[in-house]
């Protein structure tokens, strides 16, 4: 249960940081307002997660999820031009996090 609600935690740090995008740096109220709830929310969730989850492993990977998704949201809805480094790079943060949970031991607590 703690992968979802860290999956929907990941979501929801996702469209915080997307509203903030288009809150314009806080002009646009309503973005403004839908940033300071959906990082609240996000928060919160992560706050949930670290009850049965290792902190270090749920930021890794709310962390490594955010950036991955930001960076692609960044592409796909704001126009943002990425390079096959910045695919790399993304691949990479995302490799991490399997090897962290697959292969480390620290996954277990």
């Amino acid at each position: 249960m703690h992968w979802v609600l860290l999956g929907i935690g990941i979501a929801i740090e996702i469209c915080a940081t997307a509203a903030l995008k288009l809150s314009d740096g806080f002009t646009r109220i309503g973005f403004a307002g839908l940033t300071l709830i959906c990082f609240a929310l996000a928060f919160y969730v992560m706050s949930v997660v670290v009850r049965t989850m290792p902190v270090g492993i749920a930021y890794s990977v709310w962390a490594g999820g955010g950036i991955a998704g930001v960076t692609l949201l960044g592409a796909v809805a704001f126009g943002q031009k990425l390079d096959g480094f910045a695919y790399l790079g993304v691949g990479l943060i995302l490799a991490g996090v399997v090897v962290l949970n697959a292969l480390s031991g620290a996954a277990s607590g």
